[in-house]
């Protein structure tokens, strides 16, 4: 980095709009070619709006918390082009993770629909339990499968996997202690 670079890099610290303007000019173009190439690396689905969503996300970290992430730039750890590039792909990865676990729907697992005889099996009434609940219920026990595996592949989250289960096994056994 040279000395021009390093005091406009001071000043972009210190918030400077012109030392932001002009970082934003110099780098935009390193951050949306990293981001395009992980694009085409992982995915041919996607368009100009999802790399521009990423290339915000980029300059969005770099200002969050008070510019946290920009002030922990090291130059004697990488070149500047180095860490934004780093910082573009981590962006870019994030977002197809998000907009992965965003897609997956219940009718895309047809080979995990719930068994037709659930409820009739073990005499629970209809309506009971959510098809959600009967689907956790049926991949945990039946298939014997983690709670996190099981968040993953719905796309939810594990606290919400628990939720679920506790829920379901709690209307269940409210169900049975009154019958007896």
């Amino acid at each position: 980095m040279g000395i021009r670079d390093f005091l406009n890099f001071k000043r972009l610290l210190k918030k400077d709009k012109k030392a932001w303007d002009a970082f934003v000019e110099r780098f935009s173009g390193v951050i949306h070619a990293s981001i395009l190439k992980v694009f085409n690396s992982h995915t041919k689905d996607f368009n100009t709006q999802d790399v521009e969503e990423v290339v915000q996300d980029v300059f969005l970290r770099l200002l969050k918390d008070d510019c946290r992430l920009l002030k922990s730039y090291n130059p004697h750890r990488a070149s500047l082009v180095t860490w934004l590039t780093i910082i573009s792909r981590s962006a870019t990865i994030d977002f197809l993770r998000r907009r992965k676990i965003a897609t997956t729907s219940l009718d895309d697992l047809t080979e995990l629909k719930i068994h037709p005889h659930f409820d009739s099996d073990i005499c629970i009434p209809e309506g009971l339990l959510s098809e959600r609940q009967k689907l956790v219920l049926q991949l945990f026990f039946d298939k014997n499968m983690q709670i996190k595996d099981i968040a993953g592949l719905l796309g939810v989250k594990v606290q919400t996997m628990r939720s679920c289960k506790h829920k379901a096994i709690k209307k269940l056994r409210k169900f049975f202690k009154s019958k007896g």
